[in-house]
C-alpha cells in the first residue's frame, strides 16, 4: 500500500528550532511492543534516520495507555484525569525509546529539543510536561498520541510528520478523530508500517522542499 501524504488544518506555531534544518518528527506508536522485534527494528531505522535529518521522537501509549483506558472503565475517571494519566504513560514509553534508540535523549519541553537536536542527538519528547502547559487537546480519547504528535510538529515547524504504526492499513482510520483539526495545515505528514521503515529516507527525500 502506498505512504499517505497528507495535509490538515487548524494550529498556530507556537515554538521551534531555533537552529538547523526544521526536524523530522516522528511518532513511534506503542503497539509495535505486542510484536517481537518491532521496537529494535524500530529504533534501528530511527538511528539510520537521525544520520540524514534531525529527528524529534513522539511516543505512543500501547499497552500502558491501555491499562488507563481499563481503569477508566473499571473506575470512571474524570475526562481530566484519563488524559493526564495517558500522557503520562507516553513519558513511560519516552523512557523505553530514549534507552533503545542510538543517541537518544529524553527531553520534556522545547527547549530541550533544540539543545539535544543542536548536540546532534535524536530527541525523544516526554510530553508530559509540555502538554500539561499548553494544554491545547480535548481531555478526550478523541485525542490520542497522533494529536500530540500533530501539536508537537506543528510548535516545531518540522519539516515532516511521520506516524510509525504496527501494521499498514487505510490512513484515514488509523489517525485519531481530532488529529486532521491538530496537525497544521500545509504540513505533510505520513502513516507507516514499521516495516516499511526502511524506505522512509526516500520518501522524505522527495518531499524535502526545495531550497532557496
Amino acid at each position: 500500500m502506498p505512504h499517505s501524504i497528507g495535509t490538515g488544518a487548524g494550529g498556530d506555531r507556537v515554538g521551534g528550532s531555533d537552529t538547523g534544518d526544521p526536524p523530522i518528527v516522528v511518532k513511534v506508536g506503542g503497539g509495535l511492543l505486542e510484536t517481537p522485534g518491532a521496537l529494535e527494528a524500530t529504533a534501528g531505522a530511527l538511528a539510520d534516520l537521525a544520520r540524514q535529518w534531525r529527528v524529534v521522537v513522539v511516543p505512543g501509549g500501547g499497552p500502558l495507555a491501555d491499562a488507563v483506558r481499563e481503569l477508566d472503565r473499571s473506575a470512571r475517571l474524570s475526562d481530566d484525569a484519563a488524559h493526564w494519566m495517558a500522557i503520562l504513560a507516553m513519558d513511560q514509553y519516552g523512557h523505553l525509546l530514549a534507552e533503545r534508540i542510538e543517541r537518544a535523549v529524553l527531553v520534556e519541553e522545547p527547549g530541550g529539543i533544540t539543545a539535544a537536536l543542536a548536540a546532534g542527538r535524536v530527541a525523544v519528547l516526554a510530553p508530559y510536561r509540555w502538554m500539561r502547559s499548553a494544554d491545547v487537546l480535548p481531555h478526550s480519547w478523541d485525542a490520542t498520541s497522533d494529536s500530540v504528535a500533530a501539536f508537537v510538529a506543528g510548535a516545531l515547524d518540522a519539516a515532516h510528520l511521520v506516524l510509525v504504526k504496527p501494521a499498514e492499513g487505510d490512513p484515514d482510520t488509523m489517525v485519531d478523530p481530532c488529529f486532521r483539526l491538530v496537525v497544521p495545515a500545509g504540513l505533510p505528514w505520513t502513516v507507516i508500517g514499521w516495516r516499511r521503515l526502511g524506505e522512509l529516507p526516500g520518501l522524505l527525500v522527495e518531499r524535502r522542499p526545495p531550497s532557496g
